[in-house]
């Protein structure tokens, strides 16, 4: 069986921050940009996994949601426990300070793991959090 990764959603409140963030902090490519009722939904990417991509989508567009769970979702996403991400970088210093300089919410500075893995953690505009691991 063949099988990849193609694409992850997270959500997002504010396209312009989230722009702010994923394209011109992290370097992520913008794939596509999609409007629709007011909403807007933004896929990035990093330049090197051209076949994997992230979706920033609107919470509110999830027509499944009720409102008192719609109501959840923005409390948990507020106080950044909606959504958790892992990426990957060689250099985890030189990212971690582009981020801090570039204003990013720091959660964790870099520190090695007692489960083997150098890391930090930041969150997103939308309170979602990213760790990313140092790898070799």
């Amino acid at each position: 069986m063949d099988i990849t990764l193609h694409s992850a959603f997270l959500p997002h409140t504010d396209p312009e921050a989230s722009l702010a963030f994923y394209r011109d902090l992290l370097g992520f490519e913008v794939r596509k940009e999609v409007g629709f009722n007011g909403m807007h939904w933004i896929t990035v990417g990093a330049p090197a996994q051209p076949g994997t991509s992230i979706v920033l989508y609107p919470p509110e567009a999830d027509p499944g949601r009720t409102d008192d769970e719609r109501a959840t979702v923005a409390r948990m996403m507020a106080k950044g426990t909606y959504a958790i991400m892992s990426f990957a970088t060689k250099d985890l210093d030189a990212l971690f300070e582009r981020l801090r300089s570039g204003g990013a919410d720091i959660v964790q500075e870099p520190v090695d793991q007692p489960y083997g893995v150098r890391d930090c953690a930041v969150r997103d505009p939308a309170g979602n959090l990213l760790r990313i691991n140092e790898v070799h």
